[in-house]
């Protein structure tokens, strides 16, 4: 194996996906992760803390995306306008990708250990999307409130995204979820 591995976490990202719907996120090893990507077990180990976080490594770049996004929101824009506009710029960090998305959220889907882990990831979300409405303003219960909704609603549109065909955008599921939403509270 040479020194230099171009895209080391592309295909690491890959060969674990394969790897995980073929025997199963627990009989799956870094090991074995890399030796299908052609890398070494150490340079998993420098791309990723464990073989979970292989799924779970776009969740920072994420966090930071929703936490600018929302802190350029215009001042004027009520906290759950500010969360939709965040929402709804959000489709770009998944274009190209539901293919991945799908794959990834099934085998999610298949462990609890991993569901438990992506629901503490949205926690985190969650806490930072409120920490933002905070600091541009927004009283406590407020801002928690309509980070929860926030995040719900992605929840839903990705989930729903993920389900379908790939024919439409992230961001038009994650309209859909929030219009419903909406509709909901008006008592429609």
């Amino acid at each position: 194996m040479s020194r230099w591995e171009p895209n080391a976490r592309g295909r690491l990202e890959r060969a674990a996906l394969d790897l995980y719907r073929e025997r199963g996120f627990e009989q799956t090893t870094a090991a074995q992760i890399a030796e299908r990507a052609g890398l070494t077990e150490r340079t998993f180990f420098r791309h990723y803390a464990d073989k979970r976080e292989v799924l779970f490594g776009g969740a920072s770049q994420m966090e930071k995306f929703f936490v600018e996004t929302l802190s350029g929101a215009p001042e004027s824009s009520g906290p759950l306008d500010a969360v939709a506009a965040t929402l709804d710029a959000a489709g770009e960090l998944f274009e190209g990708r539901h293919e991945f998305a799908r794959q990834r959220q099934d085998v999610i889907m298949a462990s609890p250990e991993l569901r438990e882990r992506e629901l503490n990831k949205l926690a985190s979300l969650s806490r930072a999307v409120a920490d933002t409405l905070e600091q541009r303003g927004v009283p406590a219960d407020a801002a928690h409130l309509a980070a929860e909704v926030g995040i719900a609603v992605f929840k839903v549109g990705f989930e729903r995204w993920t389900g379908s065909e790939g024919t439409r955008p992230l961001e038009e599921f994650l309209g859909d979820a929030l219009r419903e939403l909406r509709e909901m509270a008006a008592g429609r």
